[in-house]
């Protein structure tokens, strides 16, 4: 077998030079590709790159000369409706929308309303309901989405929905490691055997809400890749989206095993050299059409239109970023006729913050090889969005250390403010007998400012160096005011005088056990947070959930007043992860939550498990008082597990609240309660679930 596979390569060829790391660039820009041909020999010179250092690693780590494996770097029944006037008049004084962490800029989610129509993606169908009054709760129309749908934003103004789904479609190629050559398999995407993690295309579906009842589709666009996040503000959407270039035929990124050949080093070196002349010569004979495959746009009439794109309208990095695309598609819903805009950048990607005048999108550097003292670093990237067609390049800057989430960046009156946390990776050493151990990682944290001159993101200050050894779980940026949460066994919470941008300044700090992953604010003074309690000395046997409230008015001295802890062990919930998750009502000062949890002494699974929505009243000056709860328990164990998957689970996931009302939604359906008698809905509108294609299905 191994003369066989060494045949193909040439093992007597020239020794070639290993990929060396290229610097950080302090002065990170982007340059537009000045036509096709520069822009397909940039990403064969990329993809060249990153498959010769894939191979090479395998010089290093593979095996030792004693024929010992060497070392690599070390690596988570529905009630039916009740006489109750309580809930008239055509729509509630006030409700809940999407937790947008920039007021004005909407975010996408799976839930969308208006206080009087909600929208839910359950499965690969749009649920839509007439909402108010809430005694009347009713779904008007369930509309079939091509594919697995994800997200959707809501134009209430313009009535129109847009939806991001992913489809799996015939393309050939592969953007997976290891071997290229065959088709990307079509799956069934009716069924829970797809999921949206199978799609290899983003498909945007416009849809016209105006008649609840009669749903119309106004345009659908296909683009490969992969959905990221979305934004809109007023008629303008911004769609991010990235995807990973297909490889050509035959082209290996990894040698077939023998241990004839991984028992020889220098044989296997000259095999791998050339493997890597055979696999460049593919690599430099491929199209630009085939890295990079257009996509289509389908009319409201059934039209097919192709969906071509401009090569001068994608950039590069002037540091690398590795092998990968990070698209803005921006919908102008003022101009519907027109084209999409698009705008792309040659690398990874990365977390995305937008303001209502600009949207950035984070890309760390890429490092070929661990070497000694090698730090993360981040690339920003700064778009304008005031043109709602397309979304135009401004600026780069670079910031040592990488991003935890969006939340972590902030723009205010010009000026970005960026939390980070710095690591030097592992390295490696011998110890005394001679075996090689790896060192741990080291971190510390800051906060950096940038304003953009010139095109460049220039650094106007930066913070002194907090929290050794731990790192940043969340943070916040509030005008003048910052807020910093890391955590390793305690939770300090670091407050910040950020009125100089060129001083970001930490005034405060306090350490309480456990750690807040989601900062919320309420007003100038108070911070409401959720995340985890943990014992002091590390264990989990008093881990639960946490709430608690800081006084922050004096910023150099935060206090935590009050706290409430949920559950146990066991206990979870969406929003310690993702922030729609979190319903806060400022008018009825009401804060909702997802809650699952297990009784592990329960006689079976089901009598033990339960998923509900928990509500409290929170007030600043005397804490949290729990309202009640709103269970599902009746409709999750309809399905006993039938149809459950990570991607539609008919567990609570959300909530929406209006005027006295709580409406609780899962992927099984919609359910609302008067808040003085949670326990009793009013009503339910439950869903379908998706067609049945497990392995576990009867």
């Amino acid at each position: 077998m191994v003369a066989v596979v060494a045949a193909g390569c040439d093992e007597g060829g020239t020794k070639l030079s290993p990929v060396d790391n290229e610097p950080v660039q302090q002065e990170a820009r982007l340059e537009s590709f000045p036509g096709c041909e520069a822009l397909e020999r940039h990403i064969e010179d990329t993809a060249t790159k990153q498959m010769r250092a894939s191979l090479e690693a395998y010089k290093q780590y593979v095996y030792a000369d004693d024929g010992r494996g060497g070392e690599s770097p070390p690596t988570t029944g529905a009630p039916m409706p009740q006489e109750d006037n309580a809930g008239g008049g055509e729509r509630p004084t006030d409700y809940t929308g999407t937790n947008n962490q920039v007021a004005g800029v909407h975010e996408a989610d799976f839930v969308q309303n208006d206080g009087t129509r909600i929208f839910v993606l359950s499965g690969p169908r749009l649920y839509i309901h007439r909402s108010w009054p809430a005694e009347q709760l009713t779904r008007t129309a369930a509309l079939e989405v091509e594919g697995w749908p994800r997200e959707m934003l809501l134009d209430a103004e313009r009535n129109r929905l847009v939806i991001t789904s992913a489809v799996a479609e015939d393309r050939p190629g592969t953007t997976a490691g290891g071997r290229g050559g065959a088709d990307v398999p079509v799956m069934d995407c009716a069924g829970l055997g797809c999921g949206y993690a199978s799609g290899n295309t983003v498909k945007v579906t416009v849809v016209d809400v105006a008649d609840l009842e009669a749903p119309r589709v106004l345009e659908q666009i296909y683009l490969p890749g992969g959905y990221l996040s979305a934004r809109r503000v007023d008629g303008a959407v911004r769609l991010v989206f990235s995807d990973g270039f297909r490889w050509p035929a035959d082209v290996r990124l990894y040698p077939e095993y023998s241990p004839g050949l991984f028992n020889d080093r220098d044989r296997l070196a000259s095999y791998i050299d050339g493997l890597i002349r055979q696999n460049e010569q593919r690599i430099r004979a491929q199209a630009l059409e085939y890295w990079l495959p257009k996509g289509r746009r389908v009319t409201a009439d059934g039209e097919e239109k192709p969906l071509s794109y401009d090569c001068t309208s994608f950039y590069r990095a002037n540091g690398p970023t590795g092998l990968g695309l990070v698209s803005v598609l921006s919908l102008n819903l003022d101009a519907e006729e027109s084209s999409p805009g698009r705008t792309s950048v040659v690398g990874q990607p990365g977390e995305v913050y937008a303001s209502q005048d600009a949207l950035y999108v984070a890309s760390r550097h890429w490092w070929w090889w661990p070497e000694a003292g090698q730090t993360t670093h981040t690339y920003l990237h700064k778009f304008d969005l005031s043109d709602p067609g397309q979304a135009a390049y401004v600026g780069s800057g670079t910031v040592e250390g990488y991003i935890i989430n969006q939340f972590a960046m902030d723009e205010h009156d010009g000026v970005l403010r960026v939390a980070t946390t710095v690591e030097v990776p592992p390295q490696a050493h011998p110890d005394n007998e001679g075996d090689t151990v790896w060192t741990p990682p080291e971190t510390v944290n800051r906060v950096v400012t940038f304003r953009e001159e010139g095109g460049h993101l220039k650094a106007l200050g930066r913070s002194e160096d907090l929290a050794r050894g731990e790192r940043i779980f969340s943070a916040r940026f509030m005008g003048t005011r910052g807020y910093v949460v890391t955590f390793r066994q305690v939770d300090p919470l670091f407050t910040f005088d950020l009125s100089d941008p060129a001083n970001p300044r930490k005034v405060g700090e306090l350490k309480i056990p456990g750690f807040s992953t989601y900062i919320h604010p309420l007003g100038d003074t108070h911070l409401l947070t959720f995340g985890e309690h943990r014992a002091e000395d590390g264990t989990w046997e008093d881990r639960a959930l946490k709430l608690s409230l800081f006084d922050v008015s004096d910023l150099a001295n935060p206090r935590e007043t009050f706290t409430h802890l949920l559950g146990s062990t066991s206990s979870h919930s969406e929003a310690l992860h993702e922030h729609k998750a979190f319903t806060y009502f400022p008018a009825k000062g009401l804060l909702a939550l997802p809650f699952t949890d297990w009784d592990y002494t329960a006689y079976d699974y089901w009598s033990g498990f339960r998923s509900e929505l928990r509500v409290f009243r929170v007030d600043t000056a005397t804490g949290f008082s729990p309202v009640g709860t709103v269970s599902m328990r009746d409709m999750y164990q309809a399905f006993n597990f039938r149809n459950w998957s990570w991607y539609w689970q008919p567990t609570v996931r959300r909530s929406i609240m209006a005027d006295d009302y709580v409406y609780t939604i899962s992927d099984a359906g919609v359910r609302v309660s008067h808040v003085d008698s949670l326990q009793t809905p009013l009503v339910t509108a439950p869903f379908l679930p998706p067609a049945p294609s497990g392995p576990w299905e009867p």
